[in-house]
């Protein structure tokens, strides 16, 4: 799994999103894992295997909106 600082996340936003699609990336602020970002289709493989596929259950769909 690769790491990244939120700095660098956000200044490498573009860069981040390539790396993710590969695999997972850790973001840490002060020193400390915050979030683990993924790509779509290892979010859907986890949602099914925990059975949360379909269920509305933090989605994809409409994640855009608003910032949700």
């Amino acid at each position: 799994m690769k790491t990244m600082s939120a700095r660098e996340a956000k200044n490498g936003f573009g860069l981040m999103i390539d790396t993710t699609r590969a695999e997972p990336v850790l973001i840490e602020k002060h020193g400390r894992g915050v979030v683990v970002v993924v790509s779509v289709e290892e979010y859907e493989r986890l949602s099914v295997q925990s059975g949360r596929a379909d269920k509305g259950e933090a989605g994809t769909k409409g994640a855009s909106k608003g910032g949700q």
